[in-house]
């Protein structure tokens, strides 16, 4: 298997999980709680694979700690710049209420209710702008999500990756996280009146923003004399993207809830305890001896290294 035919298969799984996020109420009970757990455990997937997967490879692919932090350092800032100006995500509703906080009084429901509204106006129920600018909040950072997968697969795939799939730990993070964002999408709509089959364009719009980005930036490496400086900044500003989505979006909803504190912090070690696994697999390693674009400059190397061994033995 080649790395654009890997690249292919994950990108054809996230559309798939995707457009079944769309119809996410329709497949699957949604109570309050699992959305919280499932967004505190993709949270901590997010932030582990940020951490142990796409910065150390940045580092090493740009030989500069400083270039590395600082693109990850611009990513963070554009995703929370995102948040702020188009308030992503919302992923209050609909959900049905948990069977076991059922006996709760009338307050309590309200309080877990509300307490992760800030992100969105329960009373706007017409047609307007503030569901496409949801869309189009995540439809840019899914673009970077995009990005993020192509440069773990390019990184990771001629590098001793288990079983020869690279880029497993992103693909899992960028897979868990798309439903949720087409479930946040799907939910404004439905809220504002939208008709079924406008959802399901919305959503198949969005399903396909994943694949685009990261073909683009796929054939962008490939394509470019110097691909392993374009790959480490990739690298880098996708960690940030990663941090920024799970300290700016996903964790401060969960944070905000009172309840269920020792559920959400479980799954959301758990999450960083499948990226902890994923950076273990057999055969993973971040010791890599080149990345594309730097075959000749390593012959180079190796070349030079031989001439100076021949010249001592001459002497």
């Amino acid at each position: 298997m080649t790395a654009l035919l890997l690249l292919i298969v994950y990108c054809s799984l996230i559309v798939v999980v995707s457009l079944a996020g769309g119809r996410l109420s329709s497949l699957l009970k949604m109570t309050h709680l699992r959305t919280q757990m499932l967004m505190s455990g993709v949270g901590g997937l997010m932030l582990g694979i940020a951490m142990l997967h796409l910065l150390p490879h940045a580092t090493e692919t740009l030989g500069s700690a400083s270039k590395s932090g600082i693109g990850a350092l611009a990513g963070l800032v554009v995703m929370f710049l995102l948040v702020r100006l188009f308030h992503t995500h919302d992923h209050s509703g609909p959900v049905d209420e948990d069977r076991e906080n059922s006996t709760s009084s009338t307050e309590e429901a309200g309080h877990h209710s509300c307490s992760h509204g800030h992100h969105h106006d329960d009373g706007d129920t017409t047609k307007g702008v503030s569901w496409f600018g949801l869309f189009f909040g995540l439809l840019l950072h899914t673009l970077v999500d995009g990005i993020a997968l192509s440069a773990s697969v390019v990184a990771e795939f001629d590098h001793g990756a288990w079983l020869s799939l690279g880029g497993v730990g992103t693909f899992l993070a960028v897979a868990l996280h798309k439903p949720l964002d087409a479930f946040a999408i799907t939910s404004v709509m439905k809220r504002q009146n939208w008709s079924t089959r406008a959802q399901w364009i919305a959503n198949i719009v969005f399903s396909m923003a994943c694949p685009v980005g990261a073909l683009a930036f796929y054939f962008g490496v490939t394509g470019l004399v110097d691909s392993s400086a374009l790959l480490g900044w990739g690298l880098a500003i996708s960690a940030g993207f990663f941090i920024g989505i799970a300290l700016a979006d996903l964790l401060p909803e969960v944070s905000f809830h009172d309840h269920d504190r020792g559920k959400l912090t479980v799954a959301f070690l758990f999450g960083i305890g499948i990226a902890v696994g994923v950076e273990n697999l057999p055969g993973h390693s971040h010791s890599h001896a080149q990345f594309p674009g730097d075959h000749d400059t390593h012959e180079h190397v190796e070349h030079d290294h031989s001439d100076h061994e021949h010249a001592d033995v001459s002497d």
